[in-house]
């Protein structure tokens, strides 16, 4: 069914952004200064734990949610579950990329937050996008999870 795509698609997203983290996690430092600025350098222990095997960790989970999203939908409470988280996985990426492009676009964030010039381009072209479009993708998996589901109960 076509609308399966959108779970594929945010699995995939979710995996990517796994890989990623752990690529970062195991000593690659490719395109980690621009988004983690000194802690790229650093690699304090609290943030290879945290922000990059955690991060890629809850990132699998993300992907195993996507990945069921294409499935039927159970009944009852592991049914609304399912939808629900799918909704909130949505929520935060949609929020996390919005909120932090208009942060740096309108300079709200004030002089506390240092970010450098090389940050600020690869955030506000790559990295927001980047949420934006996962927060899309879970958005329609969900959509799609449920539409399908009420298609099926119908039926």
């Amino acid at each position: 069914m076509v609308t399966r795509i959108w779970g594929r698609l945010a699995c995939g997203w979710a995996m990517a952004f796994a890989a990623l983290h752990f690529y970062w996690a195991l000593g690659g430092s490719r395109g980690l200064a621009v988004s983690a600025g000194p802690l790229a350098a650093e690699r304090p222990g609290w943030f290879v734990a945290v922000g990059l095997w955690g991060v890629g960790a809850v990132c699998l989970i993300g992907a195993a949610l996507g990945r069921r999203l294409t499935g039927p939908r159970p009944r009852g409470t592991a049914g609304r579950l399912l939808t629900a988280l799918g909704w909130c996985a949505c929520a935060v990426l949609l929020v996390r990329g919005a909120v932090l492009q208009a942060l740096l676009l309108t300079g709200a964030a004030g002089p506390a937050i240092q970010v450098s010039a090389e940050q600020r381009r690869w955030t506000l072209m790559l990295w927001n996008p980047w949420f934006l479009l996962g927060g899309l993708l879970f958005g329609l998996a969900t959509w799609a999870f449920g539409r399908a589901s009420s298609r099926d109960d119908t039926a």
